[in-house]
């Protein structure tokens, strides 16, 4: 139901007609806000986990497997006191947007936390679920982004926080959003655990489905094969690429993206497509090419044109096979740290701390090589996780999409 209303949000679930009303972060507390301990790493005979930093960027919630032992007192026990609803907050962050990053504790465990961060202890007047998601909320990251302060990082006090502000229904209409965002929550995590299991997947058949150094045969293979891998150079397999696009065209600009590897520029922007500047000399790329830049390649600057024509900035290098089925191979072999490390073997530094690899260095690599039919069977095999990996994150970012755009409608 949309309301025009400032003092309630656009979309309320049915029952609820009361106007919100603002207060105090302060004035909802059970205790004053409150920094938690220094860390001793380490374990001792108390067996007491420790809340930190890295922990508050955790999804949905804190997650006690991902928490580390620290060597705690009974003291340090009874001074943090944690327990279950209460919010931790960032007290510094690199960046000014991710001050005051807010995470809850939902499990009942023997727990410390971090001088690093702040503890929230909610009266019982007041969901906590409902007041982490309004603390992440933008309206009130505004607010304390404006209150925080920055220097080498930006920092943020117990009483900015206490004197920020946040709009609250009554009760029950806070358990009932703060219920709906957790069940959202669950289910963006349970689609984020099938996501990455699907690349640890897929790192773990890449590890066994190609012959590790010094051998002929990999360790997993599809029952139809048989007999050693070949062992080839690069440049057998393929032919650099130098076209340079004089001429005004329409091509998408292709870029790397983290550990996507090469896709559209325009993908990952405004979606537009590159009108080719005169002034400017783009290489031309068509799909089945690999392509590599010398720069950051442990990070994903290697990869495979899976679009078709594209232009790209004239420092990465093109190569192409007259068969398909080597190409993409030898993409599927770019995602191995050991033919990185071979790439790296000739990499050699140049003007401005640049790194470069010559092509003719780059064609002596050598690899092992199985049959045509063999290379082509691996590929397919790889390009049905990369299909699952692409329909659950697609997935998965529209549910995050989601849960943003009902934080929008959801509260004040």
């Amino acid at each position: 139901m949309a309301n025009n209303n400032s003092s309630v949000p656009a979309i309320r679930f049915k029952g609820f007609v009361d106007n919100w009303t603002q207060r105090k972060l302060g004035e909802i507390l059970a205790e004053k806000i409150s920094n938690g301990i220094m860390n001793k790493p380490g374990r001792n005979e108390l067996n007491i986990r420790h809340i930190n930093v890295v922990n508050l960027y955790s999804p949905s919630h804190i997650h006690l497997n991902e928490l580390e032992y620290i060597k705690a007192s009974e003291s340090d026990l009874r001074r943090c006191n944690v327990q279950v609803g209460d919010i931790f907050l960032t007290r510094s962050s690199l960046k000014v947007e991710g001050i005051a990053q807010a995470n809850i504790l939902l499990d009942d465990e023997t727990l410390v936390f971090d001088d690093h961060i702040m503890r929230l202890k909610m009266d019982e007047n007041f969901e906590p679920f409902f007041v982490k998601e309004s603390l992440n909320h933008s309206p009130t990251k505004k607010q304390f982004m404006t209150k925080s302060k920055t220097g080498t990082m930006t920092t943020i006090g117990q009483d900015d926080i206490a004197s920020s502000t946040i709009s609250f229904p009554s009760k029950p209409e806070q358990t009932a959003i703060g219920l709906f965002f957790r069940n959202l929550d669950d289910i963006i995590a349970a689609t984020q655990r099938k996501v990455s299991g699907l690349k640890q997947l897929k790192a773990a058949y890449l590890q066994q489905m190609f012959p590790q150094a010094g051998e002929r045969v990999p360790r997993v293979r599809f029952g139809e094969f048989s007999g050693d891998w070949s062992e080839v150079k690069l440049g057998e397999m393929l032919v650099e690429r130098n076209e340079q696009i004089e001429e005004s065209v329409e091509y998408p600009l292709m870029s790397f993206v983290g550990n996507v590897g090469v896709v559209p520029k325009g993908e990952q922007y405004d979606r537009s497509f590159l009108v080719k500047d005169e002034n400017k000399k783009y290489k031309k790329t068509v799909l089945n090419d690999f392509i590599y830049s010398s720069n950051n390649l442990e990070t994903g600057s290697i990869g495979f044109n899976k679009t078709g024509n594209a232009v790209i900035s004239p420092v990465y290098s093109i190569f192409y096979s007259s068969s398909d089925s080597e190409s993409q191979f030898i993409g599927l072999l770019s995602n191995r740290k050991d033919f990185i490390n071979k790439m790296i073997h000739y990499r050699q530094g140049v003007m401005y701390g640049q790194w470069r690899i010559h092509e003719k260095d780059f064609l002596k690599i050598t690899i092992m090589s199985p049959t045509t039919a063999e290379q082509n069977k691996i590929i397919r095999f790889f390009h049905l996780i990369d299909e699952q990996i692409f329909v659950g994150q697609d997935k998965l970012d529209s549910l995050k999409n989601l849960k943003s755009s009902y934080l929008q409608k959801m509260f004040i």
